[in-house]
């Protein structure tokens, strides 16, 4: 695939391109700026195509998107490997072949893209190179307990373990509040108020996916 974006100034795509151990100048601080990039317009295309989907799945979808993987999925198809600079070590070690090094490169690029035609030829660019993958996801409709279950599941994780700790109100117009435990990938405990004990459940679950989802995009 080809990169639909033709540089200025290409200096800047060979400075997107060039890893830390090939010296300085170098692209870590276009990777900083790229990966903001990234998640601002990604995030505004998932508001477009999911316009039921609550927070946390976007966030979740997000996740799924921008992570180290896909991003060096999209770097190979573009043919970034082939491409990189990098120092006689990790180029002896197979750097061009690693997922890290080449999703770094490629929110570098993106930040290349802003800095040499503007914001908007980037946005066009990005919206361009992940139109289908987002088309491909399916918009949001199980529950969260479901979601939150069958993630952990994928993952070969034990399941998620609820725990009601209150319950305040008449009996006509009773709160429940219930504590979402999750051990594994790390420690993630969130509560969850509802009219019901299952709403409860839901609301917990909901927590524990979007903070699940941040540390999996943080990575």
């Amino acid at each position: 695939m080809e990169l639909p974006y033709h540089f200025r100034d290409p200096s800047l795509a060979a400075l997107a391109l060039t890893h830390r151990s090939a010296g300085r100048p170098n692209n870590e601080r276009m990777e900083f700026l790229g990966d903001a990039l990234l998640g601002a317009i990604i995030a505004e295309m998932l508001y477009e195509t999911h316009p039921k989907a609550a927070e946390g799945d976007m966030s979740r979808l997000r996740a799924q998107l921008v992570n180290g993987q896909a991003l060096a999925a999209v770097a190979r198809e573009l043919e970034l490997g082939d491409q990189l600079k990098l120092g006689s070590g990790e180029l002896k070690s197979g750097g061009y072949r690693r997922d890290s090094i080449l999703a770094d490169a490629f929110e570098a690029l993106v930040a290349a893209i802003y800095l040499d035609g503007g914001y908007e030829a980037c946005r066009a660019t990005v919206r361009t190179l992940f139109a289908d993958r987002i088309a491909a996801f399916p918009h949001a409709s199980k529950d969260a307990k479901t979601r939150l279950q069958e993630w952990l599941q994928a993952q070969g994780l034990p399941l998620p373990q609820y725990e009601l700790v209150a319950t305040e109100g008449e009996e006509h117009a009773r709160i429940f509040e219930v504590h979402c435990l999750v051990s594994q990938p790390a420690a993630v405990m969130a509560a969850g108020r509802g009219s019901s004990r299952r709403l409860a459940e839901q609301d917990a679950a909901e927590t524990v996916l979007t903070r699940l989802a941040g540390e999996q995009e943080g990575q």
